[in-house]
């Protein structure tokens, strides 16, 4: 008898119990085995959607990333058909789509927990993710930016923009949590679109500020 009440898709189940596991305990921390439970699935329904961990894993990061990177390149298309953005446009373009998601507590705080994991614990992976899904999207957003930003050397632009990504994660890592001891209660972290003005003004101030004295471009 049909009830008219759906059950989660399988896929979507494994994957959530998969991303929301990873979150907690990093990818070396988590067997499949866990994942099975938390899922309520047997490893024939992972193997037969995902074949092995690392499979599992990738799937997880490209059911967040791929729509963020394909927004990310759709509003850079965008604004460079319209004339040469400028570097706020730009900075929006790159930052907006991740910040809304990451900010989405529908599953979006969770993949920031993660990346944020990857980022500060798990090296060797981060890297994979960013050569696997980034690549186009960074090539694309450095030449942005080193046109918006002439004067900068190349090296310099790739420096500013890794320090945007870790002003990025720690936003989103901070939005909706309870930081008061730090600011006072002057800071309203449930604030999305506040913060993410704040962070592309941050951003843009930190690709205008002067290429410091002393310091060698190749």
């Amino acid at each position: 008898m049909n009830t008219g009440v759906s059950k989660p898709d399988t896929k979507q189940r494994i994957l959530d119990s998969a991303e929301r596991l990873f979150a907690e305990y990093g990818f070396a921390g988590v067997s499949l085995r866990a994942i099975i439970a938390d899922a309520k699935v047997n490893l024939a329904a992972i193997h037969y959607h995902y074949h092995s961990k690392e499979a599992l894993f990738d799937a997880v990061i490209l059911r967040r990333l791929e729509p963020i990177n394909r927004e990310r390149l759709e509003l850079l298309d965008a604004l460079e058909q319209a004339g040469q953005p400028t570097l706020e446009q730009i900075l929006e373009a790159f930052l907006a789509p991740a910040f809304r998601v990451g900010a989405d507590p529908n599953g979006g705080q969770t993949f920031v927990r993660l990346i944020g994991r990857l980022f500060s614990e798990e090296m060797s992976l981060f890297s994979h993710v960013i050569k696997q899904h980034f690549g186009v999207v960074l090539e694309r957003f450095a030449r942005a930016l080193q046109a918006a930003a002439p004067e900068l050397p190349t090296s310099e632009v790739l420096w500013r923009m890794l320090f945007m990504a870790g002003a990025l994660g720690h936003a989103l890592r901070s939005c909706g949590q309870n930081l008061e001891s730090l600011h006072g209660g002057l800071c309203d972290t449930s604030d999305v679109e506040g913060a993410l003005r704040r962070l592309i003004g941050f951003a843009a101030a930190g690709f205008r500020a002067p290429v410091p004295a002393g310091v060698t471009h190749v």
